[in-house]
Order: structure tokens, then C-alpha cells, then sequence
């Protein structure tokens, strides 16, 4: 964990002073520009940590397919995720060595999110920070192809918060390559392009409490339509739900954006779209208490809610903004300390990086 806590540390260091040497723009919806030069440091942080590592989560398992797969025209064509492994069979004329196919991916994905929170979070650090601590960094470093094709997504939110779905939509398909989960997004877009807390809300959470509710009766359903998909292996998946504390923690920022929503909407107008999607992000999240599984559609929308985060703060008085902002990060480093080291004993190892270096 030492290298983790290190990477906490330098990226929210780095981050914040970004943020304290930002320059006026008059843009929209970030009236400030952090310095780039410590947002590339930030970024590199998380790219050389993520793209050195050896372990974590399934990592092991690619790297060991890459090495015993022999990727060719054929099976690529005939494989389900043809991008990815497309990715791989290019890789392979390069290398045989799979350190370098983790390492791009850590690079596209952490660069990507990191672009996105840099033009759209008005506490680029703090949105950096909750990436970290909410455990977003870690699974990233886990279902590394879902996060490589969330990332894809994110990168086009511009387009998403426009309307332009000629530019959207293609985007969403080329990250389907990677991860056909990514094809959620395209009815999702229409599910989000509308007010933030109206009928269409209340609807979306009573849905939820009933599958929470009937969840059995659910999953029946649910496992018989896709039994004959790749995914219903997930029907005999016996690790339990997740941790409800993980509700709480995105559940947060969406009642301060309820309570503070008519000042979210003043000082970012187009911000229905990125709180509905964080609302939908949290109903996955409550549903995934009953099997884990579901939290894996949940990756799609944690990226906006992290935006979300780098918003509250300012929904405060001004009076009291510094006292909330260094009792939120408090709590989330508190509630990584108990993820991370009581609860999952993560453990970082790398071929290349060794503390203390």
C-alpha cells in the first residue's frame, strides 16, 4: 500500500497547487484554468503507478493471456471484444513482454479521466482526490478493458452535454470494442438529457427500492434473458453484494446537489445532465448491494460523480466552504483507509517501482 498512499499524496499535492496557480478564463463551466503543469504531474502519478504494476485485481490474468495467446487476424475477427484484442495482436509484433500493453492502457485511461476533470471540475484536486480514495483508481487497475472503454466515454462529455449524439454515439461504439457494456451509454443518453429532479427521478428511485426489494424475483428475470450471452456465468456468482457504505459514499454528493441545486444550476448550467447520470450511478450502486456484479455497470457513471464532487463544495456558503471541504476529505480518506487496508489488505507490487524507489 505504501506506493498507493505515495500516489495519494503527490497527485492531490500536485492537483491542488495546479488549482492555487489557476488563471481566469470567463469560460464555462470552469471559470478557472488550473496550471497544466501540475495537473501533467498529477497525471503521471497515476499513469506510472497503474502502468508498472503487476498485480491487483485481475491484472495478473492479462498479463498471463497475453503471454499465452497467440492473437491473430482470425481470432481477433472472431472474438466478442475485437479492439482490445486487436490492441493486443498489434502489441504482440512489438513485445511478448504484457508490461507494456498494462502500461498504455493505465496511460490511455488515467489520462483521459484526468483531461475530463481538468476542464469540467471546479476542484480538479478534490475530484482527484475522490478518484482515488473513492476506490476508483484501484478498480481501474482491476476491470482494466471496462475502464479503458468508461474512460472512451467520458472523454466525449462534451458531446453528451451538448446533445450532439452524431459525435457521441460513434464514440460510445468504438469503446464497445473494448467492452460491449460501453452500448448502455446510448439509451442512457437519452435518459440523462433531461431536468435534474423531476418525476423522471422520483421514478428512477422507486425502481430501484423495488428491485432491492423483489431482488430474487429480479435476478430470475434478469439471468433468463441473457442465459445464453457470455454473461450469464454471472448467474452463479457467490460473493454477496457490496458494501452499503459505498451507497452512502455516492449518495452524498447527490443530496448536497439537491439541496444546493438552484446554485448548481446558476454557477454550472449544464449540470442536470452530469448529476442524473450520478443518479443513476447510485441506483446501480444500491441495487449492486444485493449482488456485487451489478457494481461493475456502475464504473460507467462513477467518473460523473466525481465531477459531481469537485461541484459541492462550492454549493456551500463561502464562509463555510474551507471547513467542508477539509471535513470531506477527512472522510474519504478515512473510508479508504477501511476499504483499502482493513477491508481488501490491497497490496501494490511492481517489477519497476520499489518503495522507497
Amino acid at each position: 500500500m505504501e506506493m498507493i498512499w505515495f500516489t495519494l499524496t503527490a497527485v492531490f499535492l500536485c492537483a491542488f497547487m495546479g488549482r492555487f496557480l489557476s488563471l481566469e478564463t470567463g469560460r464555462t463551466p470552469v471559470t478557472i484554468r488550473p496550471n497544466r503543469g501540475y495537473i501533467v504531474l498529477a497525471a503521471l502519478c497515476l499513469i506510472l503507478v497503474a502502468g508498472l504494476r503487476n498485480n491487483i485485481g485481475d491484472t495478473y490474468l492479462y498479463m498471463h493471456g497475453y503471454q499465452v495467446t497467440d492473437f491473430t487476424w482470425e481470432s481477433v475477427l472472431q472474438s466478442e471484444d475485437i479492439g482490445f484484442n486487436l490492441f493486443q495482436m498489434l502489441l504482440q509484433q512489438l513485445t511478448p513482454d504484457p508490461q507494456l500493453m498494462i502500461f498504455l492502457t493505465a496511460f490511455v485511461t488515467n489520462l483521459l479521466i484526468v483531461i475530463v476533470f481538468y476542464r469540467y471540475s471546479r476542484l480538479v484536486e478534490f475530484s482527484l482526490f475522490a478518484y482515488i480514495t473513492t476506490g476508483a483508481f484501484i478498480v481501474s487497475m482491476n476491470g482494466i478493458r471496462q475502464y479503458l472503454a468508461a474512460a472512451i466515454v467520458f472523454a466525449a462529455i462534451k458531446s453528451l452535454l451538448d446533445g450532439k449524439w452524431k459525435i457521441y454515439f460513434p464514440v460510445v461504439l468504438f469503446a464497445s470494442f473494448f467492452h460491449q457494456s460501453a452500448l448502455i451509454m446510448v439509451p442512457i443518453y437519452f435518459l440523462v438529457r433531461r431536468r435534474a429532479w423531476t418525476l423522471t427521478t422520483s421514478l428512477l428511485l422507486g425502481v430501484a427500492i423495488l428491485i432491492v426489494v423483489g431482488f430474487n424475483y429480479f435476478s430470475t428475470m434478469l439471468f433468463s434473458v441473457i442465459e445464453n450471452t457470455k454473461y450469464s456465468e454471472y448467474e452463479n456468482f457467490q460473493e454477496g453484494g457490496a458494501n452499503f457504505i459505498r451507497v452512502i459514499i455516492y449518495a452524498i454528493p447527490l443530496i448536497i446537489a439537491y439541496l444546493g441545486r438552484d446554485k448548481l444550476k446558476a454557477i454550472f448550467p449544464q449540470s442536470d445532465v452530469i448529476v442524473n447520470l450520478s443518479l443513476v450511478g447510485a441506483v446501480i450502486m444500491l441495487i449492486s448491494t444485493q449482488n456485487w456484479i451489478f457494481a461493475r455497470l456502475g464504473i460507467y457513471f462513477t467518473l460523473y460523480q466525481l465531477i459531481l464532487m469537485g461541484w459541492m463544495i462550492k454549493l456551500f456558503r463561502e464562509k463555510d466552504q474551507r471547513f467542508v471541504y477539509l471535513t470531506f476529505i477527512c472522510f474519504y480518506f478515512l473510508y479508504f483507509f477501511y476499504e483499502n487496508v482493513i477491508i481488501l489488505d490491497i497490496r501494490y507490487t511492481s517489477d519497476y517501482i520499489k518503495w522507497p524507489f
